[in-house]
């Protein structure tokens, strides 16, 4: 498979270098986790000199003679080079049952920079400073941005590549079939056999039909508000037997998974986060595609979904703004950093184009406003509102 550089994870992998933290890169299944770490091993490999990595990959059978504990460590210790900076790679981690015992262990030696994936229904962002007793740095890895995308296969037209990205999302494996029913069979066998097996085994789920409702309820659903109890009483009217707390527990376990995130609202007057009510998004919307299918789509959602993902991506905190009863699609924090974004699909209509701006128009703080379209346009500012192609936007 044709591989890019994934700059923006490889600068953040090699900002923490030589630290003393666990390094844990995180990420839904197929997103690319396995080989940032080896590119990760190649830029090590030509740029620093006088190392030794240390690389298991437990989906090798060759390793398969460690998914012992303290066979891993004994094999970790005895490659070990004195006069080296030594580094430890280990791809799909949870395949060796107590693995984090040998991880405390070797982290406790202070002789190895140590790097890990795994599946992430059993590596749970939530759960690793109770893992691990040394510090730990997380890479949250999601699948291609739009600007991979795009250096993947070589497009210099913005509008044209986004047109494409819309329809093939960024599960770069799907890249290698030509017919886009290939493409999205493929990605709802990752969907299926990986995300939603990987939570069944970790959670004991025995009701499998009822997570699949839940699941393609989240999919036809996506940037509408929802709660548990909505859940609970649509399939109960479909005469389910379901509560909302058994809701609750497998919302959790979805985006513990990375198969949804979970966006709360905040009250923009008020300046307070809100506790009922909360948004989910994908985080490929390709999955909705492949499981659903595109019949009566609303595409104004899709772009909704990758601007999620993409302020996700770039490290903001994410919520739906609240303002006089009248919603702000996004609000974007990020330390002293605050945006408010609007996204639509199409603005040409002016009743359209005057309902989006409306929310933004009511904000009287100075932080900065967008209006991201599909507008195939060139950007312009309407009463200090920036109005930008969602193409260009996601270029940037």
């Amino acid at each position: 498979m044709k591989l890019i550089n994934r700059d923006y994870y490889l600068n953040k992998l090699n900002n923490v270098t030589g630290t003393p933290d666990i390094k844990v890169i995180t990420g839904v299944r197929r997103c690319g986790k396995s080989k940032l770490l080896e590119s990760f091993k190649n830029y090590l490999q030509n740029h620093l000199e006088n190392i030794n990595i240390i690389e298991i990959n437990f989906n090798l059978t060759k390793f398969e003679h460690l998914k012992e504990y303290h066979a891993l460590e004994n094999f970790i210790e005895s490659s070990y080079e004195t006069g080296k900076e030594n580094f430890v790679f280990i791809d799909e981690v949870q395949m060796c049952p107590k693995f984090e015992i040998a991880i405390n262990s070797l982290h406790a030696s202070e002789k190895y920079d140590i790097y890990v994936t795994g599946s992430n229904a059993f590596l749970l962002s939530s759960d690793l400073a109770t893992l691990f007793t040394g510090r730990t740095f997380e890479i949250k890895v999601f699948p291609f941005s739009f600007k991979e995308y795009m250096e993947y296969f070589h497009f210099d037209n913005t509008f044209l590549a986004f047109d494409n990205y819309l329809k093939e999302g960024g599960m770069s494996g799907s890249y290698l079939y030509e017919d886009i029913d290939d493409k999205y069979s493929y990605v709802a066998d990752v969907f299926n056999t990986l995300i939603i097996r990987d939570i069944r085994q970790k959670y004991k789920i025995r009701n499998t039909a009822l997570m699949d409702k839940i699941t393609d309820y989240l999919m036809d659903n996506v940037s509408n508000i929802t709660s548990s109890r909505n859940i609970a009483s649509t399939l109960s009217n479909n005469k389910d037997n379901i509560n909302h707390k058994t809701v609750t527990n497998y919302l959790n376990y979805l985006c513990n998974a990375f198969a949804f995130y979970k966006v709360r609202r905040y009250d923009i007057k008020g300046k307070k986060y809100l506790t009922s009510n909360d948004k989910f998004y994908l985080s490929d919307h390709t999955f909705r595609y492949a499981k659903l299918g595109i019949k009566n789509l609303d595409f104004g959602r899709m772009l909704e979904n990758i601007i999620a993902i993409e302020l996700l991506r770039r490290g903001y905190e994410v919520y739906v703004g609240v303002l006089y009863k009248k919603e702000i699609d996004f609000v974007a924090m990020k330390r002293n950093e605050k945006i408010y974004i609007q996204v639509s699909d199409n603005i040409s209509d002016d009743k359209t184009f005057a309902r989006e701006v409306e929310p933004l128009l009511n904000i009287k703080d100075a932080y900065p406003k967008l209006l991201i379209a599909n507008t195939k346009h060139d950007e312009y500012l309407y009463e200090g509102i920036r109005i930008i192609d969602i193409s260009k936007w996601l270029s940037e």
